[in-house]
């Protein structure tokens, strides 16, 4: 679908300035496949190859960084997380595409629209009705289920993310289909196992625990004897990453004896300190980085998400509704601390290092190449921008600090982080913003003018850095 005699607005040089950069995006990045190590998507709903409704379903619900956006433009929360009708949310959507200018929602909105369903307009109240016919028609016609849309866009490798206390049931129901090409990998995410400051949630948690270790926990040595029969399952389901989502960190000091008292207090229902529940946190994640190095696998460090600011609207709406935020304080001597424990130990594992906020980018390079091992190319990694930074600003920020500091040929590449299955345009933006970059440099003469050389290190970010870098079985 598109306007007669309008030029589109998703070129095939979309944001490519130079030459060069056309050369490089079409020749060495363009056709790579897809390794997506960390993404929120429904396990269950690509084991059950689910289907859509309706746009809404497919591209509004879940999205807070649509709701985010829509709420700044006026519209009611009924047409964001209420009951308001679908097509009429999507009309509020539409509303509100044309205020996003220079947003990045801009530019995902007409990418996906443009990828997923073949639309050249500009999505604005006009052109709604059409839109939202045309999508429908599309996601009813039986190519668009969640495997077809993963499958259409070259997806090699996506892994999701996944509590201890999941019974991975859909993830091997996904891997004894031989007809399905995408391997679909857990993430062990344990952050409710370092959730101790609601003692009542946190016991919740631990008898769920118990029910699927088959074992009751009451003591520190019964809890780390269940997480790590958990990481065991995880690697059996063909896990090799773990994910932790860190608001700040902590290193602090810690005794056995200090633990067994602590845990023992959180199960009985009692509050640790604020000095606790760091020493608590900081032994925890040090078991995770022993288990992950002791299996090869990867471990990712989200850090610096302030989350749930609007209590008003948290207690109506919940989690992940749109009102988190950057944090701040103190990350250089708590994250070198860590790491160095466990590099002392000859227990850190391969680890991916990201911050919210990009005031910490330079930090995180210059702290990264602290405990590189001389054998593991990029063992520890400035990791791709994230969330609020995920956009062509944010990723320009966050290669140059890696390309001034570390090394850009080494990076893994770029990831979704994302609960929607008509995201992984987001891939794509992020090759035509880097080739745009490397493009740039070589018209510039900045870079040798040498496509074999700029071209390979294009590839492998985009595709076979992250092949080499995870120990993903079978690919």
């Amino acid at each position: 679908m598109s306007d007669s005699g309008t030029r589109p607005f998703i070129t095939d040089d979309f944001l490519l300035s130079t030459p060069e950069s056309v050369a490089l995006y079409h020749e060495y990045a363009e056709n790579e496949p897809i390794i997506d190590y960390h993404s929120h998507l429904s396990p269950a709903m690509i084991a059950a190859d689910a289907t859509f409704e309706n746009m809404t379903k497919a591209w509004l619900d879940g999205d807070h960084y649509k709701w985010r956006q829509m709420r700044a433009n006026g519209v009611e929360e009924r047409y964001c997380t209420g009951a308001a009708p679908d097509a009429d949310k999507f009309r509020a959507w539409a509303r509100t595409v044309p205020a996003t200018l220079r947003n990045p929602l801009y530019h995902w909105t007409h990418l996906e629209l443009k990828r997923y369903f073949g639309i050249d307009r500009l999505l604005c109240p006009e052109t709604a009705e059409a839109v939202w016919t045309e999508c429908n028609r599309r996601l009813q016609s039986g190519s668009m289920s969640v495997r077809g849309l993963l499958e259409s866009m070259r997806v090699r490798v996506l892994c999701t993310t996944d509590d201890p206390t999941d019974d991975l049931a859909a993830h091997r129901a996904i891997a004894a289909d031989a007809s399905f090409g995408v391997r679909v990998l857990p993430t062990f995410r344990p952050d409710r196992a370092m959730a101790v400051e609601s003692p009542e949630t946190y016991r919740e948690w631990i008898s769920a625990l118990e029910s699927r270790v088959g074992f009751t926990i009451t003591t520190w040595d019964n809890l780390i004897h269940a997480l790590r029969r958990r990481h065991d399952h995880f690697h059996a389901t063909g896990c090799r990453v773990s994910d932790h989502g860190i608001e700040r960190l902590h290193c602090c000091e810690y005794t056995e004896s200090n633990l067994r008292s602590m845990f023992t207090r959180v199960r009985s229902g009692q509050h640790l300190t604020a000095e606790e529940t760091a020493a608590f946190k900081t032994a925890l994640l040090e078991q995770f980085g022993e288990m992950d190095h002791e299996k090869n696998w990867a471990m990712q460090l989200h850090i610096g998400a302030l989350r749930n600011n609007n209590s008003r609207l948290f207690r109506r709406l919940g989690p992940d509704t749109g009102f988190d935020t950057m944090a701040d304080g103190e990350l250089a001597r708590p994250l070198a601390q860590l790491l160095d424990r466990l590099d002392s130990r000859h227990r850190l594992p391969r680890t991916i290092l990201y911050h919210l906020n990009p005031r910490e980018n330079e930090l995180l390079v210059a702290l990264a190449g602290c405990f590189q091992d001389g054998a593991t190319p990029g063992k520890v990694q400035f990791g791709s921008a994230w969330w609020f930074m995920d956009q062509k600003s944010g990723i320009e920020r966050q290669i140059d600090a890696l390309s001034s500091l570390g090394l850009l040929s080494r990076f893994i590449g770029m990831l979704t982080d994302s609960r929607s299955f008509l995201s992984f345009t987001r891939h794509e933006y992020f090759r035509r913003v880097l080739c745009d970059i490397v493009g740039r440099d070589m018209h510039r003469g900045l870079v040798p003018h040498d496509m074999k050389l700029a071209g390979g290190m294009v590839r492998d970010i985009c595709f076979t850095n992250a092949q080499r870098y995870f120990d993903f079985p079978g690919l």
